[in-house]
Protein backbone atom coordinates (compact mmCIF):
# COMPACT_ATOMS: atom_id res chain seq x y z
CA UNK A 1 0.00 0.00 0.00
CA UNK A 2 1.21 3.50 -0.75
CA UNK A 3 2.50 5.76 2.06
CA UNK A 4 -0.50 8.42 3.36
CA UNK A 5 0.98 11.65 3.26
CA UNK A 6 -1.15 15.05 4.44
CA UNK A 7 -1.91 16.42 0.84
CA UNK A 8 -3.83 12.72 0.89
CA UNK A 9 -6.31 14.07 3.41
CA UNK A 10 -9.33 16.39 2.64
CA UNK A 11 -8.87 19.57 5.09
CA UNK A 12 -12.55 18.48 6.19
CA UNK A 13 -12.27 15.36 8.01
CA UNK A 14 -16.25 14.52 7.24
CA UNK A 15 -15.09 14.97 3.68
CA UNK A 16 -12.15 12.79 4.36
CA UNK A 17 -14.46 10.00 5.92
CA UNK A 18 -16.44 9.81 3.20
CA UNK A 19 -13.76 9.44 0.63
CA UNK A 20 -12.21 6.13 2.63
CA UNK A 21 -15.76 5.08 3.63
CA UNK A 22 -16.48 4.76 -0.45
CA UNK A 23 -13.34 3.65 -0.92
CA UNK A 24 -14.10 0.65 1.38
CA UNK A 25 -17.60 -0.30 -0.05
CA UNK A 26 -16.21 -0.37 -3.54
CA UNK A 27 -12.83 -2.48 -2.39
CA UNK A 28 -15.69 -5.14 -1.49
CA UNK A 29 -16.07 -4.77 1.97
CA UNK A 30 -18.66 -6.96 3.31
CA UNK A 31 -19.70 -4.32 5.94
CA UNK A 32 -18.25 -0.97 5.77
CA UNK A 33 -20.91 0.79 7.81
CA UNK A 34 -20.46 -1.34 10.89
CA UNK A 35 -18.71 0.64 13.79
CA UNK A 36 -17.65 -0.02 17.54
CA UNK A 37 -19.50 2.38 19.42
CA UNK A 38 -17.98 3.28 22.14
CA UNK A 39 -19.81 4.44 25.65
CA UNK A 40 -19.46 5.10 29.38
CA UNK A 41 -21.78 5.14 32.27
CA UNK A 42 -22.20 7.64 34.19
CA UNK A 43 -19.27 6.09 37.04
CA UNK A 44 -17.22 5.81 34.54
CA UNK A 45 -17.53 2.23 33.41
CA UNK A 46 -16.38 1.83 29.38
CA UNK A 47 -18.84 -0.20 26.94
CA UNK A 48 -18.81 -0.81 23.26
CA UNK A 49 -20.61 -3.08 20.72
CA UNK A 50 -20.85 -3.11 16.93
CA UNK A 51 -23.50 -0.62 15.48
CA UNK A 52 -24.42 0.22 11.69
CA UNK A 53 -23.98 3.72 10.70
CA UNK A 54 -26.89 5.02 9.30
CA UNK A 55 -26.17 8.34 7.83
CA UNK A 56 -23.23 10.94 7.70
CA UNK A 57 -23.05 14.44 6.59
CA UNK A 58 -21.70 17.50 8.28
CA UNK A 59 -23.56 17.34 10.91
CA UNK A 60 -22.21 14.24 12.30
CA UNK A 61 -22.58 10.50 12.33
CA UNK A 62 -26.09 8.71 12.77
CA UNK A 63 -26.83 5.53 14.56
CA UNK A 64 -30.47 3.76 15.68
CA UNK A 65 -31.19 1.76 18.47
CA UNK A 66 -33.95 1.36 21.10
CA UNK A 67 -33.67 4.13 23.76
CA UNK A 68 -34.02 1.71 26.44
CA UNK A 69 -30.89 -0.24 25.75
CA UNK A 70 -27.98 -0.57 27.83
CA UNK A 71 -26.25 1.86 25.11
CA UNK A 72 -29.33 4.78 25.59
CA UNK A 73 -28.85 4.81 29.32
CA UNK A 74 -25.60 5.15 29.39
CA UNK A 75 -26.02 8.02 26.46
CA UNK A 76 -28.40 9.96 28.87
CA UNK A 77 -26.00 10.04 31.40
CA UNK A 78 -22.83 10.72 29.70
CA UNK A 79 -23.72 12.22 26.02
CA UNK A 80 -20.41 11.32 25.16
CA UNK A 81 -19.22 8.70 22.58
CA UNK A 82 -16.64 7.06 20.16
CA UNK A 83 -16.76 5.33 17.11
CA UNK A 84 -14.35 3.17 15.26
CA UNK A 85 -14.42 2.05 11.93
CA UNK A 86 -12.06 -1.09 10.58
CA UNK A 87 -11.83 -1.92 7.41
CA UNK A 88 -9.49 -4.91 6.15
CA UNK A 89 -9.13 -5.25 2.76
CA UNK A 90 -7.93 -1.54 2.92
CA UNK A 91 -6.28 -1.86 5.62
CA UNK A 92 -7.29 1.40 7.41
CA UNK A 93 -9.15 2.46 10.86
CA UNK A 94 -10.79 5.54 11.52
CA UNK A 95 -11.78 6.49 14.96
CA UNK A 96 -13.90 9.52 15.94
CA UNK A 97 -15.14 11.29 19.00
CA UNK A 98 -17.66 13.58 19.88
CA UNK A 99 -21.02 14.25 21.60
CA UNK A 100 -24.08 13.10 21.47
CA UNK A 101 -27.52 14.29 20.48
CA UNK A 102 -30.93 12.35 19.70
CA UNK A 103 -32.12 13.28 15.72
CA UNK A 104 -35.39 14.73 15.30
CA UNK A 105 -38.28 12.58 15.72
CA UNK A 106 -39.05 13.43 12.42
CA UNK A 107 -36.03 12.03 11.30
CA UNK A 108 -36.16 8.76 13.30
CA UNK A 109 -39.91 8.12 12.34
CA UNK A 110 -38.75 8.54 8.10
CA UNK A 111 -36.06 5.79 8.67
CA UNK A 112 -37.83 3.82 10.57
CA UNK A 113 -40.33 3.52 7.99
CA UNK A 114 -37.68 2.61 5.06
CA UNK A 115 -36.74 -0.66 7.41
CA UNK A 116 -37.76 -4.21 5.91
CA UNK A 117 -41.31 -4.81 7.61
CA UNK A 118 -39.49 -7.53 10.13
CA UNK A 119 -36.88 -5.32 11.53
CA UNK A 120 -39.77 -2.88 12.20
CA UNK A 121 -41.69 -5.94 14.27
CA UNK A 122 -38.85 -6.72 15.60
CA UNK A 123 -38.17 -3.30 17.05
CA UNK A 124 -41.92 -3.61 18.79
CA UNK A 125 -40.57 -7.07 19.99
CA UNK A 126 -37.38 -7.06 21.54
CA UNK A 127 -37.03 -5.51 25.42
CA UNK A 128 -33.55 -4.07 24.62
CA UNK A 129 -30.81 -4.94 27.40
CA UNK A 130 -33.44 -6.47 29.69
CA UNK A 131 -33.48 -9.91 30.92
CA UNK A 132 -35.94 -12.79 28.76
CA UNK A 133 -36.97 -16.47 29.51
CA UNK A 134 -35.72 -17.79 26.47
CA UNK A 135 -36.02 -17.26 22.62
CA UNK A 136 -39.51 -18.60 22.83
CA UNK A 137 -40.57 -15.57 24.11
CA UNK A 138 -39.21 -13.32 21.59
CA UNK A 139 -40.98 -16.01 19.20
CA UNK A 140 -44.06 -15.75 20.83
CA UNK A 141 -43.96 -12.03 21.11
CA UNK A 142 -42.88 -11.27 17.80
CA UNK A 143 -46.31 -13.52 16.34
CA UNK A 144 -48.20 -11.16 18.62
CA UNK A 145 -46.51 -8.09 17.21
CA UNK A 146 -47.62 -9.46 13.44
CA UNK A 147 -51.41 -10.15 14.67
CA UNK A 148 -51.11 -6.71 16.21
CA UNK A 149 -50.41 -5.01 12.98
CA UNK A 150 -51.59 -7.08 10.54
CA UNK A 151 -51.21 -5.27 6.84
CA UNK A 152 -51.22 -2.03 8.96
CA UNK A 153 -48.35 0.26 8.57
CA UNK A 154 -46.25 -0.51 11.35
CA UNK A 155 -45.42 3.09 13.39
CA UNK A 156 -42.21 3.97 14.81
CA UNK A 157 -42.48 3.18 18.60
CA UNK A 158 -41.32 6.29 21.07
CA UNK A 159 -38.82 4.18 22.46
CA UNK A 160 -36.99 3.63 19.46
CA UNK A 161 -35.61 6.19 17.47
CA UNK A 162 -31.54 7.58 16.08
CA UNK A 163 -28.63 9.27 17.79
CA UNK A 164 -26.26 11.75 16.26
CA UNK A 165 -22.69 12.30 17.25
CA UNK A 166 -21.30 15.28 16.30
CA UNK A 167 -17.33 14.92 16.15
CA UNK A 168 -14.80 16.68 18.30
CA UNK A 169 -11.96 14.68 17.12
CA UNK A 170 -11.04 12.67 14.14
CA UNK A 171 -8.05 9.87 13.58
CA UNK A 172 -7.01 8.06 10.26
CA UNK A 173 -4.60 5.24 10.38
CA UNK A 174 -3.35 3.32 7.32
CA UNK A 175 -1.10 0.57 8.05
CA UNK A 176 2.43 0.51 6.68
CA UNK A 177 5.47 -1.84 6.71
CA UNK A 178 7.41 -2.53 9.68
CA UNK A 179 5.05 -1.27 12.08
CA UNK A 180 5.58 2.38 10.81
CA UNK A 181 1.81 3.08 10.15
CA UNK A 182 0.23 6.13 8.85
CA UNK A 183 -1.47 8.03 11.95
CA UNK A 184 -3.35 11.36 11.10
CA UNK A 185 -5.22 13.23 13.66
CA UNK A 186 -8.09 16.45 13.24
CA UNK A 187 -8.54 18.38 15.96
CA UNK A 188 -11.12 21.43 15.69
CA UNK A 189 -9.74 25.08 15.43
CA UNK A 190 -11.70 27.99 15.03
CA UNK A 191 -14.14 27.75 12.52
CA UNK A 192 -11.70 24.79 10.77
CA UNK A 193 -9.91 21.85 11.64
CA UNK A 194 -6.08 21.21 12.33
CA UNK A 195 -4.45 17.71 10.86
CA UNK A 196 -1.19 16.77 12.28
CA UNK A 197 0.85 13.35 12.05
CA UNK A 198 0.90 11.02 14.64
CA UNK A 199 3.56 8.32 15.45
CA UNK A 200 2.15 5.06 14.91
Amino acid sequence: MADLHKRDLNGDPIQAFQKWFEEARQSGEAMAEAMTLATASADGMPSARMVLLKGVDERGFVFYTNYESRKAQDLTANPRAALVFWWEIQRRQVRIAGTIDKVEEAESHAYFQSRPRDSRLGAWTSPQSKEIPGRTYLLKKYSEMERRFGEETIPCPQFWGGYRLTPTRFEFWQENAGRLHDRFEYLPEEKSWRLRRLGP
